[in-house]
Formats: C-alpha cells, sequence, structure tokens
C-alpha cells in the first residue's frame, strides 16, 4: 500500500498531543466516493477537507482538516494528488544519479 508522511508547517494541537506528522494512504474508490476526482487533483478545499480524514494517520477530524493553515493544505493536497496520477506522470520520488 502507497503511503506518505507529511510534516506539517504549523502543527496541530490534540488535547495534550501535537501533532507535527501526518502519514497519507493511497485512496480506494470506496474512500473517493462522493468526491470529484478532477477536483481533488485541482486541490478543491471542500473535497480535500472530506478526504483527509478518511486516509489519514493519525485520522484527521473533520473540523480539524477544515482548521488546517493553507500551507499545509497544500502540502497535504500535493501528496493525494501525487496518488491519484498514473505511474507515468508522477515525479520520481529520489533522482537518479
Amino acid at each position: 500500500m502507497s503511503t506518505e508522511t507529511v510534516t506539517l508547517d504549523n502543527p496541530i494541537q490534540r488535547g495534550d498531543t501535537q501533532i507535527t506528522d501526518i502519514t497519507l494512504r493511497k485512496p480506494k474508490a470506496g474512500e473517493l466516493r462522493g468526491l470529484n476526482l478532477n477536483d481533488i487533483l485541482n486541490m478543491d478545499v471542500n473535497s480535500l477537507t472530506v478526504l483527509l480524514p478518511r486516509i489519514s494517520s493519525p485520522m484527521l477530524t473533520k473540523d480539524e482538516a477544515r482548521q488546517l493553515e493553507p500551507e499545509d493544505l497544500l502540502l497535504l493536497g500535493g501528496a493525494v494528488a501525487n496518488f491519484l496520477l498514473p505511474k507515468q506522470l508522477r515525479e520520481p520520488s529520489s533522482p537518479d544519479a
């Protein structure tokens, strides 16, 4: 299963715990239900705030997803968009030497 860990610029405070890293897993079709793939690829805020709680660890609440700073939403949205691209369109994870 494909995953990507994103380090947030602005950690999320959850009680006494500070969340600095979010691991996202590649969404399955069921987790995309009710969403438009084009909206996700275009990093539509509403679509991302619905999808992120479905594929994040630790699991974000809908409220936490809505409260993300724009730069963190962009980082997470980029990771999600990369999952949806066909292999030939994805950027390599490490440059060839």
